[in-house]
């Protein structure tokens, strides 16, 4: 089969242009946030609030009303409440992240397991790339372009927060609001991930095109060119790849993700051998 082949045949059936179409949007939204994440060191963040969003899901399902709207508040009280345990107790940040997103997640579970919940429910903790309709396409769009289009429009505030909030504070910006603006968003790129990679998958998403970025550019901006590339290159070739092997497509473009993270960390070993080389054959003249 040539490799042009291998592209295209997939594509012929309408149920692999919509995984592509929701895979793509997702991995760029996703890989946006992911920059910021690795350079404020808020991966954990990500972490919490994906499996943090399980329980409003499910009480979102019980009551009848849009699952996003429930993953997103999920979201915003796991924010609000890691935020006030930091200020209020002596335990450190990272501790508090974790007890209060298990804590959510193990409520999620629990009310999961009891609520008879048809597939479509399921598919929101394990994903269901090839099983959404053009209306869940619609949907994914309408959050993930706007989320993308603020991330872009504020990326010079959100960089100086990330990398210096007291110099931030001192240019006269508001610090808690871009924090919490920040993880707001986080939240969104999460509810328009769930029905295409589930709550379990979507952490990967977040966190490995930045940390791909961050091994190959010391620049902000090639860094987020990168991250953007190798999340949209992993999108396309995990969701063709899953046709092919008859894998589940969401995990499929993590596994190559995770490929493409191995081979930019074997680059940036290479490259950072031959600066070393090239410093001492500087240092001691005459040496190759």
């Amino acid at each position: 089969m040539s490799v042009l082949r291998w592209f295209t045949e997939p594509l012929t059936h309408e149920f692999m242009q919509r995984g592509l179409v929701v895979a793509v949007l997702v991995g760029t939204v996703c890989a946006l946030l992911s920059c910021y994440l690795v350079l404020k060191g808020w991966s954990l963040m990500g972490d919490a609030i994906s499996h943090a969003v399980l329980p409003g899901i499910v009480l979102a399902y019980l009551w009848s009303i849009p699952l996003a709207f429930g993953a997103f508040a999920a979201g915003l009280v796991c924010t609000t409440a890691t935020a006030y345990l930091r200020e209020n107790c002596r335990v450190k940040e990272d501790a508090v992240m974790a007890i209060v997103f298990s804590g959510m997640f193990a409520l999620g579970l629990v009310l999961f397991v009891k609520v008879e919940s048809d597939q479509h429910l399921n598919h929101i903790l394990f994903g269901n790339m090839l099983g959404v309709r053009w209306s869940d396409v619609i949907e994914t769009a309408l959050i993930a372009i706007p989320v993308g289009g603020i991330v872009i429009a504020k990326r010079r505030d959100l960089l100086l927060f990330c990398f210096d909030p007291a110099h931030a504070r001192a240019m006269g910006l508001s610090v808690t609001l871009l924090h919490y603006g920040l993880l707001a968003l986080v939240a969104l790129a999460i509810v328009a991930s769930l029905k295409a990679v589930g709550v379990i998958l979507v952490i990967a998403m977040l966190i490995t095109p930045g940390a791909i970025g961050f091994l190959l550019a010391k620049q902000f901006g090639r860094l987020t060119v990168i991250a953007v590339a190798a999340a949209v290159f992993s999108c396309v070739v995990g969701t063709i790849a899953s046709f092919h092997l008859d894998a589940a497509t969401g995990p499929t473009i993590v596994m190559v993700q995770t490929a493409v993270f191995l081979v930019a960390l074997a680059v940036s070993q290479v490259q950072a051998s031959y600066r070393r080389r090239a410093q001492r054959s500087v240092e001691v003249p005459g040496t190759c």
